[in-house]
């Protein structure tokens, strides 16, 4: 794994200096301990599954970390009725995608900020172990993402900055805005997994969400030179490693 190298110049200042990524099929032999969060059921898989199934299929280890389990997204239904239903699409879509779902034990719509909150999901990430972390972007529509993009960061900033942040795009203009790349990643070959896992998420009309999200991936497929991608941003103090 590359790490951003730091150099002693004049005055004892610090200086960063620029490092290529290493690719991830030229690194010795290690499996990668990868962490997706996302505000809700469905987010990661919307929002990176592509990449989640290039890197199982590396034989890499991805937990998908959702901060709560969905309690107010069926329309019509009790809050653990609805809960249970989306639990078990979670685990589902898991499966599918061969990555293991964990939960935040937050609320939905009621995403908690405070320092017992980011204590507590610190401590949960940390105990993950991850060498990279996917989250959402700062600035998202959805009050829960921007609340899990906030626990994720002050994590990284409690680990010492030790393992790879990226931010990641979901309904780009509908939900993700401002949203500019530094890194792509080629989905075209995995597409019908991340679609599988996508509507395993039934009870979130697959057809309208999923519809939009390929016009993202295209776009971004049309940025970078393939068919079909998904785009991240790396924050610019996280150590460098290339996407799968």
């Amino acid at each position: 794994m590359s790490l951003l190298t730091r150099r002693n110049v004049l005055a004892g200042s610090i200086a960063l200096l620029p490092v290529e990524a290493v690719p991830l099929n030229e690194l010795p032999p290690k499996k990668l301990k990868i962490v997706v969060t996302g505000g809700h059921p469905g987010d990661p898989e919307y929002g990176c599954g592509g990449t989640i199934a290039r890197y199982t299929a590396l034989g890499h280890e991805v937990t998908l970390l959702y901060l709560n389990r969905g309690e107010k997204g069926c329309s019509g239904r009790p809050a653990k009725a609805c809960a249970d239903i989306r639990v078990a699409e979670a685990q589902r879509a898991s499966q599918i995608l061969k990555a293991h779902p964990r939960f935040a034990n937050q609320i939905d719509g009621e995403a908690e900020v405070t320092p017992a909150a980011y204590d507590n999901f610190r401590r949960l990430l940390e105990s993950e172990e991850p060498d990279i972390v996917f989250t959402h972007w700062p600035i998202d529509n959805h009050r829960d993402h921007r609340a899990m993009s906030m626990l994720a960061y002050d994590a990284w900033l409690g680990a010492g900055k030790t393992f790879s942040l990226y931010y990641y795009e979901v309904s780009n203009g509908e939900d993700t805005m401002m949203f500019s790349p530094t890194d792509y990643v080629d989905i075209t070959r995995v597409e019908p997994t991340k679609r599988a896992a996508c509507y395993a998420h039934a009870s979130q009309s697959p057809d309208r969400y999923y519809a939009l999200q390929s016009q993202v991936t295209r776009f971004r497929g049309l940025e970078s030179g393939h068919e079909q991608a998904e785009a991240f941003v790396r924050h610019a103090q996280s150590r460098a490693i290339s996407l799968p």
